[in-house]
């Protein structure tokens, strides 16, 4: 079994209408050590408290009212939302296309094959295993960029952009030595271990928010 970045036990969400496949589909769970919760539909899902370690959902694509194939183009927009397997008793070409186009795991038609679906389990546990620890990296790596003055901040984006230390002392009105001394700063304070590793951490909060300087 595959533990999270923060050794939570996985937990594997069922949402389908049958009893019967709901039964099935956690009876395999348990006999291979695997926890899960199950649900007959998207809405009893929703209402109830969403689990906190890592996990995937196993989905019926064909749900009274809401379909899962609608509830899962929404809550994939979510950056915590865990990843899917679609089973579908009904599946067509199109409708395959677009559950794996939307970013789902995978698509099984049932009777799902056991070693099949536990397969597609344990490749979207470590999917979401991923996914947490690029999450609590991007966390620490904002919280350290917070910490740096305005000005530091300013020189950090500069110098991520590939600009030299009289460059940025132009482009701010500062001197090239206060330049400097706010680069060794940033360097400090963001835990970077060179230029290279400075850069990444912030084009990775640039991919993370993209939504002002401050925030990069």
């Amino acid at each position: 079994m595959i533990a999270s970045a923060e050794s939570a036990e996985p937990t594997i969400v069922v949402i389908d209408d049958d009893h019967a496949i709901r039964e099935a589909i956690e009876g395999l769970l348990d006999s291979v050590g695997l926890r899960s919760r199950a649900f007959a539909s998207v809405q009893h899902f929703l209402d109830d408290q969403r689990p906190r370690g890592p996990g995937c959902i196993v989905l019926d694509v064909r749900l009274p009212g809401r379909s899962g194939l609608d509830f899962y183009e929404e809550f994939t927009s979510s950056p915590s939302a865990m990843p899917v397997i679609f089973i579908s008793a009904h599946a067509d070409v199109p409708m395959s296309v677009r559950a794996i186009k939307a970013g789902a795991v995978e698509f099984l038609t049932k009777p799902v094959r056991p070693q099949e679906l536990l397969d597609a389990i344990q490749s979207a546990i470590a999917r979401d295993v991923d996914r947490r620890r690029a999450a609590t990296e991007v966390a620490r790596v904002r919280c350290d960029f917070d910490n740096l003055t305005a000005q530091e901040r300013k020189v950090a984006l500069l110098v991520a952009t590939g600009k030299l230390n009289k460059q940025i002392a132009a482009e701010i009105g500062i001197s090239e030595a206060t330049v400097k001394l706010h680069r060794g700063r940033v360097m400090k304070k963001m835990h970077a271990l060179n230029l290279v590793d400075l850069v990444r951490m912030i084009d990775r909060l640039s991919t993370d928010d993209p939504r002002s300087e401050r925030t990069v």
